[in-house]
């Protein structure tokens, strides 16, 4: 069984066993939460599309240009995994997601959608609440508030 945590210090010549799609998801999700944007890219179509819920859709070049841009002190991503279920090249999460932009980190509820083709994802389609990120995000304005304030 492999691991579904990847191996640090791969660097991006080293060539990669191609995963069940499951794995690709949590392998690449980790990936972004380590900051290793480069290795994650790795796990990304170059043709991939990237869909998040009342934003507009992006693809190929763009999406890695966005992921790169995570790759910053000031900015942070991380999930907690709830469900996960795979049905062929199909994966779905059902997760937590913290995203945090200089001291303010939001918390926000999200179902994503992950098509998986030759251990590359080709589709990211992420469904939330702008409701529920709103509301992530004043707690998290608030917790840094509070803590400034201590």
């Amino acid at each position: 069984m492999v691991s579904w945590r990847y191996r640090r210090g791969m660097s991006s010549t080293t060539t990669r066993p191609v995963l069940d799609p499951a794995t690709t998801v949590r392998t690449f999700l980790a990936l972004l939460e380590d900051h290793a944007v480069d290795q994650a890219l790795e796990y990304v179509d170059p043709g991939m599309v990237w869909r998040n819920t009342g934003l507009p859709t992006v693809r190929g070049k763009i999406v890695r240009r966005l992921l790169r841009g995570m790759n910053s002190d000031s900015i942070s991503f991380r999930a907690d995994m709830h469900h996960v279920a795979a049905d062929g090249a199909f994966v779905l999460t059902q997760r937590t997601d913290y995203l945090r932009i200089g001291p303010i980190e939001a918390e926000f509820w999200v179902c994503g959608t992950f098509e998986v083709r030759d251990g590359k994802v080709v589709l990211w389609d992420d469904h939330f609440s702008w409701g529920n990120v709103m509301v992530g995000t004043l707690r998290g304005v608030l917790r840094t508030a509070r803590s400034a304030v201590r």
